[in-house]
């Protein structure tokens, strides 16, 4: 169990809590939900553009249902989260404005909603196919052991977050019933795992001495150890994908070895992503994705020409 912060939190105010935003219970919910993050579910319809599926309205329809779907559960993921975290970030210099640590939201009807809109997604997921509602299973039931106990254990927390973007990857694939690439998954862990690592370092960095207090597993990271962990998980990222898009099967299989042209976006990104967290505070990935436009213009680029390549 985490442990209570200290008053002397230097990087938040204890002595004063900010005042309860005052908002409609449904916007202090949706806030909650955290919609701006939903942006990781995006990784669902990579099976439906690899899969070469991308004009399929059926299969096109099913792959938006499981977005849905994800978008839900993972909304509610972070409802779990937030109220078992509620103590803690409160002396969060960012968190403690969240609904439900500012006290806007009440914890019974984070966890009613929690309930009902889970309820509803999974159901949705099963009828989509049973196959995707055990894989939604399977993300709901891991990330939640996530939010009450992993996220207390050194290299697993980020390790769950990261299989976490693979089950979404697999859902992808699932919903529409094609076979799931192992380069799909081995891109798609590597990648979440070089956005987690960046985040726990921007925490460390963000709250100091007193990170521990928030985030006890912070205690075994240092930013030595984590620049370490990021050298090693990008080398891992970029060499991954450059050795999918050259590789002869993927030549044969799309008939081209025209996606080694996309070889430098990936890159750039990367390099980009690199350069905001050591030069320019970092944030978390979503954020950095929508505020930062180079990066935002990479990944939309990169999409852009992936399908152009594909599908031309």
């Amino acid at each position: 169990m985490a442990r209570r912060p200290s008053p002397n939190f230097a990087v938040s105010s204890p002595v004063v809590s900010p005042p309860v935003p005052q908002r409609f219970v449904a916007l202090n919910l949706l806030l909650a939900l955290r919609p701006t993050q939903w942006t990781k579910n995006l990784v669902i319809f990579a099976a439906l553009i690899f899969g070469e599926r991308l004009f399929d309205a059926r299969a096109v329809a099913r792959a938006t249902g499981t977005f849905v779907a994800f978008c839900a559960l993972s909304g509610v993921i972070y409802l779990v989260n937030d109220i078992v975290d509620r103590e803690q970030d409160r002396w969060h210099p960012i968190k403690r404005t969240r609904p439900i640590a500012s006290g806007a939201l009440t914890t019974r009807t984070a966890l009613m909603a929690a309930l009902v809109i889970g309820s509803l997604a999974l159901g949705w997921s099963f009828w989509i196919s049973a196959r995707l509602g055990t894989v939604a299973f399977s993300y709901v039931a891991l990330l939640t052991i996530y939010s009450f106990f992993l996220k207390q254990v050194v290299i697993l927390d980020v390790l769950t977050i990261a299989i976490g973007f693979a089950l979404r990857a697999v859902a992808g694939g699932v919903a529409i019933a094609v076979p799931i690439s192992e380069w799909l998954l081995v891109c798609t862990i590597l990648l979440a795992l070089f956005l987690g690592l960046s985040k726990r370092r921007h925490e460390l960095l963000l709250l100091a001495e007193d990170a521990t207090d928030y985030r006890p597993t912070l205690e075994d990271y240092t930013p030595y150890l984590l620049d370490q962990m990021i050298g090693i998980v990008t080398a891992s990222t970029v060499m991954s994908y450059i050795l999918y898009v050259t590789d002869a099967g993927t030549t044969a299989r799309f008939g081209t070895s025209w996606l080694g042209l996309t070889i430098p976006l990936p890159l750039y990104g990367i390099f980009r992503y690199l350069y905001l967290v050591h030069r320019k505070g970092g944030g978390t990935p979503p954020d950095l994705l929508l505020t930062d436009r180079p990066l935002l213009a990479c990944v939309a680029i990169w999409a852009l020409a992936v399908v152009f390549i594909i599908y031309r």
